[in-house]
């Protein structure tokens, strides 16, 4: 499978597990709400060319749990559209706004082309066992990655501990695949304990100081 770099300014293709027949697949959006009463759907990106995805005709495999009455299902492309800003989806035989809402929340995947190639894509082995390196120290090994609708996370060995880092630009900045790293920028705390209040209050506290006086 093949993950790649995705925030809140910045989307792109990503790759998924073999999810039909044995093909690397795209996620490349997901439904987020009904548009009006004739079936649309808002679309959140996962992909920097829409136009191209989202071309009429385009055939996308859905990711629903498996209570969802498109278990198992495809969905066809009749219209993609930019309306007051957000992207916007028309699919075939979701005529109405009760069908579209069936379909909130599901993820679209499509078969990635054989000599298509991703910026900033790659596949989870290549990812894993990869040096996690954070001020030029070494600060762990990618054990895995974890695959969910919001957003990729690495899983990250850090002496007995595994971190969830999530792949996004901001955190991850740079992965260099032949040098055998990840670079990291993580917020405080998510490679280690920050101290308790108590605790910076006592190192502020004067040596020898008597809290009486």
């Amino acid at each position: 499978m093949v993950v790649a770099f995705a925030s809140t300014s910045r989307t792109t293709d990503v790759v998924s597990k073999e999810r039909n027949q044995g093909k690397n697949q795209l996620r490349v959006g997901r439904l987020v709400k009904a548009h009006g009463l004739k079936g649309a759907l808002k679309l959140e990106l996962y992909t920097d060319n829409p136009e191209r995805r989202f071309t009429t005709g385009a055939e996308f495999t859905l990711q629903v749990p498996e209570a969802s009455p498109w278990h198992g299902k495809t969905v066809v492309v009749r219209e993609y559209r930019v309306m007051n800003g957000n992207p916007v989806v028309f699919l075939q035989d979701v005529d109405d706004r009760d069908a579209a809402e069936t379909l909130v929340r599901a993820i679209l995947w499509i078969d990635q082309d054989a000599d298509e190639v991703e910026d900033d894509a790659w596949f989870d082995h290549q990812l894993v066992g990869l040096d996690v390196v954070r001020d030029d120290v070494v600060v762990g090994k990618v054990a895995r990655v974890e695959h969910f609708p919001a957003q990729d996370l690495l899983i990250v060995r850090s002496g007995d501990d595994e971190i969830l880092v999530p792949f996004v630009k901001a955190i991850v900045p740079t992965v260099d695949v032949s040098a055998g790293r990840v670079i990291v920028t993580p917020p405080a705390g998510l490679f280690e304990e920050l101290p308790d209040a108590s605790d910076v209050a006592d190192a502020d506290e004067p040596a020898g100081s008597d809290a009486s006086e």
